[in-house]
């Protein structure tokens, strides 16, 4: 089928004068990066966790445990400690990426199997969606400040035609589908340091420097880093941004929030841990020309903060996951925009009425996903030094390396099984709001952690009691030989599978 045809059918693209099809394992957005896309310096990634620490997500997760109990010293310690741990975790799960060009989509494919793979992205995709979905609401809620801001009194007190169980109203409504046709940004880092480093300004002007907390869930965007580290231009380009960005910054962006819910608390008597509520109290307590022009430029400045998570944490990685599922249709644009359906369909505003229910369903997550990048990382360090069969990834039969027992690694199910399991009983337990301190719930506090540390061990010991057959050594990627390929007459061939590697 010529290129016209495909498209009309609805077919993915594919590269000008390209000798394949898209399969079922394979398309542009799934194979290795080729060398003339690997296009990030040190630059591009010390940018990228710049905007991933500086964030509503660091803020609001720090600042939503003052309403919780803790106190500045320990709040500010545990930042400082998840930060740097989360920058160790960001090196090794990014490492693939940068040596391979492979994203964890296909690396899971290693782990769990050919078909054991769709396991790992199906959750990924569960959580990147309701991700999406919160900050695309928190991105309404942007919106809705800019305009009250510029309306004044005829939005701020717009009647509310939605019933109460509803969790929202009809101007956080009408924002929130604003947000959603916004065009992409280019100045976000400017705009959101100014807004934080200008709010927390006017919180500690008036106010004492009274107790504020954090614990943060929000290592998050750890597992899709390979999905970008994999465009690197040299191996080590994104060494800088994780070692030494994305702990700066995701602990200073937690410590200003601290310090500005700590300081508006002296203001107006409570903690507002959510950044536009504080916004939007603000707005209700004083439509004063300087109130009016602080809240709109804040706005403005979380607005272009909101766009650019919702595209790189989200957006990017949750798109390949997609096409995973089904490269011949889907690839990463398209699984963007399923991606925004399913988003809008959640009703997001549900996951953050309350700072105890936004803690608990994002520590929930960890306990299934956590384990996952643990068995990912052991598998590229431990079980095979670095060293894949890269075209066995795109080969859906018993001749590739990772098929196992029908497309399934009972070693990565296990593995998982044994990181993930001992979480539940606290996990329920804090979903129902019965957590009495025990055992139980202590394990869960530390999801992450245990989850990632746990599967990782377990998951190359099954490796030494069970080896696999080519569990070591290394072949290249030929794209011919894994995608339906055009002859000269246009006429579809079968694939090559004679090539000495599989002879």
């Amino acid at each position: 089928m010529d290129r016209p045809k495909r498209l009309l059918a609805g077919e993915c693209p594919v590269d000008e004068n390209a000798n394949y099809r898209n399969t079922f394992w394979c398309n542009r957005d799934l194979i290795p990066i080729p060398p003339d896309r690997r296009t990030w310096t040190w630059q591009g990634f010390a940018g990228y966790w710049v905007i991933c620490g500086i964030n509503t997500t660091a803020w609001t997760a720090g600042s939503s445990l003052l309403s919780l109990g803790l106190s500045a010293q320990q709040a500010i310690g545990c930042v400082v400690g998840v930060a740097l741990i989360s920058a160790l975790i960001a090196v090794l799960a990014g490492w693939p990426g940068s040596h391979l060009y492979l994203g964890f989509t296909v690396l899971s494919r290693a782990s769990w199997g050919m078909r054991g793979g769709f396991w790992p992205v199906l959750n990924r995709i569960v959580t990147a969606c309701v991700w999406m979905g919160i900050q695309a609401y928190w991105g309404g809620q942007a919106v809705k400040i800019i305009l009250r801001a510029i309306i004044g009194p005829a939005f701020v007190n717009l009647r509310n035609t939605l019933p109460p169980s509803s969790n929202t109203d009809t101007a956080s409504i009408i924002s929130f589908f604003v947000f959603i046709l916004q065009m992409p940004f280019r100045i976000t880092f400017i705009m959101i340091t100014a807004t934080m480093f200008g709010m927390l300004g006017w919180a500690i002007t008036p106010a004492t420097k009274s107790g504020s907390a954090l614990s943060w869930s929000a290592l998050f965007g750890l597992q899709s880093i390979s999905d970008w580290t994999r465009y690197a231009r040299t191996a080590n380009a994104a060494l800088f941004g994780q070692f030494v960005t994305a702990p700066i910054f995701i602990v200073v962006t937690a410590v200003c929030g601290i310090l500005i819910t700590s300081g508006a608390a002296s203001i107006y008597g409570e903690y507002i841990w959510n950044p536009f509520e504080l916004l939007l109290t603000i707005q209700d307590h004083s439509l004063s020309p300087a109130a009016r022009a602080g809240t709109f430029f804040a706005g403005l400045g979380f607005l272009t903060d909101q766009l650019a998570l919702c595209q790189m944490l989200n957006g990017i990685s949750t798109g390949m996951d997609m096409a995973a599922l089904c490269p011949k249709w889907i690839n990463i644009r398209r699984g963007c925009y399923i991606l925004t359906l399913i988003a809008i369909a959640i009703c997001p505003w549900n996951y953050v009425t309350n700072p105890g229910t936004f803690i608990t369903v994002l520590s929930g997550w960890s306990v299934f996903l956590s384990p996952m990048t643990g068995i990912v990382v052991s598998d590229y360090f431990l079980v095979r030094r670095g060293e894949y069969h890269v075209g066995d990834l795109y080969l859906g039969d018993s001749r590739s390396a990772y098929w196992y027992t029908g497309g399934f690694n009972f070693r990565g199910f296990a593995a998982w099984s044994l990181g993930m399991a001992p979480l539940l009983p606290g996990f329920a337990r804090a979903v129902q709001g019965i957590s009495n301190d025990d055992g139980w719930d202590h394990l869960y506090q530390i999801s992450y952690f245990y989850g990632f540390a746990t599967s990782l061990t377990m998951y190359y010991i099954m490796y030494l009691v069970f080896p696999q057959e080519r569990q070591r050594g290394s072949s290249p990627f030929v794209l011919e030989m894994h995608a339906e390929t055009l002859s000269d007459e246009g006429v579809l061939t079968e694939p090559n599978v004679c090539s000495p590697q599989y002879a």
